[in-house]
């Protein structure tokens, strides 16, 4: 058995038992997430969030990350990367994409060689312009994700993953779940966004989001999607998951590899 397929039967072995494929996810997705060719330049997938002297371990969007996340991979971590087998940069990266499949979501594959960061020097110098802020619209993501190289359909196809996990007014001051079933990677979020009507309401934390009667939640960022020419993408996904699933993998590899260079297919 090769070390990828033992990481991988630890990492399924864990979200069998912590139901924490979501927040896995999110940490690759705010590792590699960083990088920008816009105003804000550079940025990689490269583990620096786990300094909290400062850097990125510190961002106000990476809150329960450091702790929570890093806590639930450290026998893993202690495991293979302090045994020199993999970096932790290439080990949040495959924990997403088993969660990802392991939830019901698309196979994806993962390629490897990231390098880590040394200390938290090494960390971008800002959120700002860089990672989203789920109370602003079309314009923001826009501003966001095009100096990243994603198109409006990526950026649709991106946001279906918040069809998996909830919102922790501790961490990002908004408050549930996408979808009814937070564990099931599909395109209900799609289709909920589709069907389901929305009130306004403002979190304890002070956050606008939007709620449905059955208790799930959308963002303001979300609902922006139902603009054109983002809707038109939003419609094929509700209806064709298959169509979902191809274009996230594409969308979703070119997040995790952005920035970096010298990938490659093992270990």
């Amino acid at each position: 058995m090769s070390t990828v397929a033992d990481i991988t039967a630890d990492l399924k072995a864990l979200y069998n038992e912590k139901n924490c494929g979501p927040i896995m996810i999110r940490l690759s997705w705010h590792d590699a997430g960083v990088y920008s060719t816009g105003a804000k330049t550079g940025g990689c997938p490269n583990a620096a969030m786990r300094f909290t002297d400062g850097g990125e371990g510190c961002f106000g969007a990476n809150a329960g990350l450091p702790t929570v996340a890093l806590t639930l991979l450290k026998p893993i971590t202690e495991k293979y990367v302090d045994a020199g087998l993999i970096s932790n940069a290439d080990l949040w990266t495959l924990a997403a994409n088993v969660a990802i499949e392991h939830m019901g979501g698309p196979a994806i594959p993962t390629k490897f060689g990231r390098s880590d960061a040394a200390s938290s020097a090494e960390s971008v110098e800002s959120q700002v312009g860089r990672l989203p802020d789920g109370d602003k619209g079309i314009d923001h993501l826009r501003e966001i994700f095009h100096p990243k190289g994603f198109t409006d359909r990526e950026i649709v196809a991106l946001s279906g993953a918040h069809t998996v996990g909830k919102c922790h007014g501790d961490r990002s001051g908004f408050e549930g779940a996408w979808t009814e079933d937070h564990l099931n990677f599909d395109n209900s979020y799609f289709k909920d966004m589709l069907t389901k009507e929305y009130s306004d309401m403002t979190t304890a934390a002070g956050c606008p989001q939007k709620k449905h009667d059955s208790g799930t939640i959308m963002l303001i960022s979300d609902l922006a999607l139902l603009e054109a020419p983002f809707r038109e993408f939003v419609e094929l996904y509700a209806k064709d998951q298959d169509a979902f699933f191809k274009d996230f993998v594409g969308a979703w590899v070119k997040l995790q590899e952005n920035g970096c260079s010298g990938l490659r297919d093992s270990l």
